[in-house]
């Protein structure tokens, strides 16, 4: 009996991961666990391998797949778009949703039964019986589900929410900037990126010099957001390789999907007293894009900054929004590719 229950190092041990990032993902409720008399965790070996089973280590997700009728999916995925914790994947088409849950595993998947359609109410009666989907969150709207599309955005970010507070040592549980509601897995997904422990790297240079150049603006910034610390990937025009989280303007820009602007952060209720704009550098001017990893969270943002108060055009918003996603896709690509590795490992055993 004593070999089903595992501390939180031995679980780490047996996912190929860091003990921290087992942590998040305990205290984020991606596995089950309890405390002992003398308050160290425990969870039970077989929903270890289970995760070991689903074949990436963290099977936490902020993807949500969205399955409606042709004509109301874009209402789906418009009210979605105000849920900054979620990536949205729409299919009108019930066999390609299927084939996307079952490859990407998502967090939730949202069925339309507004119009009785046979064919996705079979697919969530599918996924309701299959025990290799347990893990993931069905949600219906009609029938017996949500009874209208503007109750989906607080319902997805329920379904979302992470199930504790965050674990010791992961900065203040109460900090003064906002945090997105499943904010312990996206820390768990940026610790197993490795991003902010590595130093710049050409690939995102090339981006943050391109932002600069495209929107004329004098700092451009990748931003990588841990419990504490604002760490710049790459950086344009700014000396600081890091800054306390409590600095950063990206703290909104991950809380939505399109570009983040404060035209004149001198002016600005929540940044004007923000050390880089009441002392040096005497920022005044802010935009920046999400870079989303392959499971939809946000781990920081592709920013521009300005010493003089701004206004962007929809050209310059459309150029960083197409910056900003091709950061996201190096950032997918390079996870990819360390899972890869990892499965040829494993093949050669």
């Amino acid at each position: 009996m004593a070999n089903d229950i595992l501390t939180t190092a031995q679980a780490a041990k047996l996912l190929g991961i860091s003990v921290r990032t087992a942590q998040l993902l305990i205290e984020g409720g991606s596995l089950t666990s309890w405390k002992t008399p003398g308050g160290h965790r425990r969870v039970y070996r077989a929903d270890v391998e289970a995760l070991v089973a689903g074949s990436d280590p963290a099977a936490s997700s902020a993807l949500v797949v969205v399955v409606a009728a042709p004509g109301r999916l874009a209402g789906y995925e418009e009210a979605l778009r105000s849920v900054g914790e979620c990536l949205a994947d729409g299919h009108d088409d019930v066999h390609a949703a299927a084939v996307a849950i079952g490859a990407r595993r998502p967090a939730a998947v949202v069925v339309d039964l507004e119009d009785g359609d046979p064919g996705r109410a079979a697919l969530l009666r599918s996924l309701a019986a299959n025990p290799a989907l347990a893990g993931i969150r069905l949600l219906a709207v009609g029938s017996d589900g949500l009874a209208s599309l503007q109750q989906l955005p607080d319902a997805v970010r329920g379904l979302l929410r992470d199930h504790a507070p965050p674990p010791p040592g992961t900065g203040d549980p109460a900090p003064p900037w906002p945090l997105a509601a499943n904010e312990n897995q996206r820390l768990a997904a940026l610790d197993r990126s490795g991003l902010a422990q590595s130093p710049s790297e050409e690939a995102f240079d090339r981006l943050t010099w391109l932002a600069g150049r495209c929107l004329n603006a004098p700092v451009a910034l990748l931003t990588l957001l841990t419990p504490t610390r604002q760490v710049f990937k790459s950086r344009q025009g700014l000396d600081m390789a890091e800054t306390p989280r409590s600095w950063a303007f990206c703290n909104r820009t991950i809380l939505q999907k399109g570009v983040f602007t404060v035209e004149n952060l001198a002016l600005d209720p929540e940044f004007r007293a923000n050390p880089a704009v009441a002392g040096g550098p005497a920022f005044r001017f802010y935009a920046g894009a999400p870079v989303v990893d392959a499971d939809g969270f946000a781990l920081g943002s592709l920013c521009v900054i300005d010493h003089v108060p701004r206004i962007l055009d929809e050209e310059q918003r459309r150029c960083l929004l197409t910056l900003a996603a091709l950061a996201s896709a190096e950032v997918q690509r390079r996870a990819l590719d360390a899972l890869n590795r990892r499965h040829g490992r494993a093949a050669g055993r």
